[in-house]
């Protein structure tokens, strides 16, 4: 079971232990080899995840809702209207709004004060970036070796991660 107000920050899984790197490794290598296999299968189905955005759509946008579709969820794209200067209950009646809505949101391009405050208000796993290159998930997928392309292995770690949070 997950933490209900988990904030996955680049900061947070640059710091992530070498047992839940190994973990993440791990199902992104099952996830690899299932694809190989052509048995990939919907683990998320019947999820609905959230991707809350400032920029118009994006690779990073476009990575997360492949992975996460490829795995049978669900993916809603909205654009924020919150900032880091919103007043706290916005943020929180925002959140809370997220969290009876989805079983995770990934948020891009937002400040990671805000994202913060979202975390400990949404009661969902929130993700700060994680589809993003500047993500320590990316550097992650460099471990897989070449049997897929450097973009699949960053989708398939992002696979783990949503798994290992929400799956």
């Amino acid at each position: 079971m997950h933490p209900s107000n988990t904030v996955r920050s680049p900061e947070a899984e640059r710091q992530l232990s070498p047992l839940g790197a190994a973990s993440l490794l791990s199902r992104a290598r099952i996830l690899q080899r299932a694809a190989l296999g052509g048995t990939t299968r919907p683990l998320l189905r019947g999820k609905n995840l959230g991707l809350l955005c400032e920029a118009q759509s994006d690779e990073a946008q476009a990575l997360f809702r492949l992975a996460a579709e490829e795995l049978g969820a669900h993916v809603a794209v909205m654009r924020s209207s919150l900032s880091a200067s919103s007043p706290l209950q916005e943020v929180q009646h925002t959140a809370r709004m997220l969290g009876k809505l989805y079983e995770a949101v990934e948020c891009q391009g937002l400040d990671p004060g805000l994202v913060q405050r979202i975390a400990e208000h949404a009661g969902v796993p929130v993700f700060d970036g994680a589809a993003m290159k500047a993500h320590a998930a990316d550097q992650l997928s460099e471990l897989l070796g070449e049997a897929t392309s450097r973009a699949d292995n960053r989708r398939f770690i992002l696979q783990a991660l949503l798994l290992e949070s929400i799956g």
